[in-house]
């Protein structure tokens, strides 16, 4: 499926807000309502768009401990890549984590309650021994800049 600028403008408004209705969409991408629906659907069915979900408001919920934390594995083999993911998808703490280039090998980034709930997380998959050369934490004290959503009609021009 070829996406034209009416179908990344329709991935654009429906990631800004997953809860707008069929009607309100299809007057922002200036279309009627019936074909704006099997755009969607066409969407969905060729798998660009995967789900829908609420953005919850942590803050509301509590307090919590935001840590990005670089990481340098010992070994550089694709066994030793598989295992550190492997042990790393199943902490429930871990909402990102990216394999990147420069002076290490992942950037992972942890939600946890607290810095003692970090530091049990680190220990424990030191301990697993996952291959874990070294690594350097850096806790987050602000972030005025947080966007849920992708710049899809600028990365992607039709």
């Amino acid at each position: 499926m070829k996406l034209d600028r009416i179908d990344i403008k329709i991935l654009y408004e429906l990631q800004k807000n997953g809860r707008i209705t069929n009607v309100e969409l299809a007057e922002l991408v200036n279309l009627s309502p019936s074909p704006c629906l099997m755009r969607v659907k066409k969407l969905q069915a060729e798998g660009y768009i995967v789900g829908y979900s609420a953005q919850i408001n942590i803050a509301k919920l509590g307090q919590t401990l935001t840590v990005f934390t670089e990481v340098t594995l010992k070994n550089h083999r694709q066994i030793d890549f598989a295992r550190f993911l492997a042990a790393v998808e199943k902490v429930d703490s871990v909402v990102e984590c990216h394999l990147v280039s420069g002076g290490y090998d992942y950037l992972v980034k942890f939600v946890t309650a607290g810095i003692a709930e970090y530091q049990t997380t680190m220990e424990r998959l030191i301990d697993m021994e996952i291959g874990i050369d070294k690594y350097f934490s850096f806790v987050v004290l602000k972030s005025p800049i947080v966007k849920a959503h992708m710049p899809l009609t600028s990365l992607f021009p039709v």
